[in-house]
């Protein structure tokens, strides 16, 4: 038996290879977010039992209906290939390094997801909030917050990018409503807590591994996502593979239409582990290139992250010491990125 170090605590994970196992695309659930966008009750109950069920028994899921126009998710993904296309040298103008709130371009074997591995087989773009330089939150040392770091000369790829952006906040809104709803909570019940959230968006770039696999060194190795939730969509290459409760991985294939949504460390805090966080990995064994959009989300830089009084009683004590979110957020990136100071912004 294996183990991962997360954020939250040790989790056992079986030894089993890099493969996943054979199953069809329909266990992994697929969730109709439709009705949070309308007024009828009865279907965000509906909505909310599914969700629910989700997230206590998978962790980790589709969604359908997300009202993402197609134009900007294809428009993202075109701007990724050609990003990641250029010279070396003028993707390391804008290196994550040169930011000091982790904002830009990271090479391959830069990441290190799982402390027991030697590197992620991936390059990435970072973009979070645009915080400009004389905020009170960026003059405070909240190193989080600030300005992204974009490629010179190119406005299309910053409309493009932020564009996308701008849909993954708002469609995060619109989930974090059916998630209160699933907690039996006010749909906006955490509203207050995201106004000025800790939103990484990133592009991904999974060259082709061939041959025989060193499984300490994949696209990304197995781990949990730090924030409430992320949103993935994927391009057409099956490489993403999910843990699930009987410790087996499981495939996540790209379905047309469809974002991939797991639930992620602070939400299992939030909710004293009622819904866990799920280990996932991206091994892209495929033969061709594999780019993917995953988008975190979590609340302001000073909300308390503590269980939710719904989720604790004299059989379910709280399992987590209350912690900010930024201090959680800088605490994971600093485990697992080389480049990563939090103490640059101060």
């Amino acid at each position: 038996m294996a183990t991962l170090i997360t954020g939250n605590g040790i989790r056992q994970l079986k030894d089993g290879g890099l493969d996943a196992a054979p199953v069809p695309f329909d266990s992994l659930p697929v969730i109709d977010l439709a009705p949070i966008f309308g007024q009828d009750l009865e279907a965000k109950a509906r909505l909310a039992e599914d969700l629910r069920r989700a997230c206590t028994e998978v962790g980790f899921f589709y969604i359908k209906n997300h009202n993402v126009p197609q134009a900007v998710i294809d428009g993202a993904f075109e701007t990724a290939k050609r990003f990641f296309a250029e010279s070396q040298e003028d993707k390391m103008a804008i290196h994550v390094a040169k930011s000091k709130n982790n904002r830009g371009y990271a090479a391959l074997l830069e990441e290190n997801t799982d402390p027991t591995a030697r590197g992620d087989l991936h390059e990435s773009f970072d973009i979070a909030l645009e915080v400009p330089t004389d905020d009170p939150d960026v003059l405070a040392g909240k190193v989080l917050y600030g300005p992204n770091q974009w490629p010179e000369n190119d406005a299309a790829f910053r409309n493009s990018v932020e564009a996308y952006y701008s849909e993954m906040i708002k469609l995060s809104h619109h989930l974090l409503h059916a998630f209160a709803l699933a907690l039996e909570l006010e749909e906006g019940h955490f509203d207050a807590l995201v106004d000025k959230p800790l939103a990484t968006m990133r592009l991904l770039y999974y060259p082709p591994q061939f041959g025989e696999i060193d499984d300490r060194q994949i696209g990304i190795g197995a781990h949990s996502d730090y924030e409430c939730f992320t949103i993935l969509c994927q391009d057409q290459i099956n490489a993403l593979q999910a843990l699930n409760t009987n410790g087996d991985w499981i495939s996540a294939p790209p379905l047309p239409g469809h974002f991939v949504v797991n639930v992620g460390d602070q939400m299992a805090r939030w909710t004293n582990d009622l819904f866990t966080s799920t280990i996932h990995r991206a091994i892209n064994r495929s033969g061709q290139e594999r780019y993917s959009i995953p988008f975190f989300f979590g609340p302001n830089y000073d909300t308390l992250i503590e269980p939710l009084e719904s989720c604790v009683d004299e059989t379910h004590p709280p399992k987590y010491d209350p912690i900010t979110s930024g201090a959680y957020i800088n605490g994971r990136f600093a485990e697992t990125l080389a480049h990563y100071d939090p103490t640059k912004g101060d």
